[in-house]
């Protein structure tokens, strides 16, 4: 009977170190998508007419840069008054932190960033894997 628990005992231990391995293996393998969130307060000096701009130019990253997956934008309509004064909300997908990486100096990127940093006031970025 001793022998027994003690196989059960054992048995379970390993279950149980397997199914921790696995989980803990499971987040360090990302699944999904890297989404980058950009959001932006611009200058009150800054007119609609450069804020769209502006838009415009972010738009034309993914064309210009292969390692964006997708692009999307909208302005703030939250009721809640938690968006800390950005109005404008960016999301830049790629498929690894690679991707992203590459991103992030590419030259294009780089002179978009040139063009906006005059006119912005803020900026929050927030980069995360898509979870569901």
């Amino acid at each position: 009977m001793k022998t027994m628990t003690l196989f059960c005992l054992g048995l379970t231990l390993l279950i149980v170190s397997g199914i921790l391995v696995n989980a803990s293996r499971a987040e360090k393998t990302p699944a999904g998508l890297l989404r980058h969130v950009v959001l932006f307060t611009f200058k009150p000096e800054a007119t609609p007419a450069q804020i769209q701009e502006l838009i415009i130019a972010f738009g034309k990253l993914p064309s210009q840069i292969s390692q964006i997956k997708d692009f999307e934008w909208g302005t703030d309509n939250s009721p809640e008054g938690l968006q800390k004064e950005h109005t404008h909300c960016f999301l830049v997908t790629f498929a690894s932190e690679e991707d992203r990486d590459a991103y992030l100096p590419h030259p294009a990127h780089q002179a978009f960033v040139d063009k906006l940093k005059p006119l912005l006031a803020d900026v929050t970025v927030v980069d995360y894997w898509a979870k569901k």
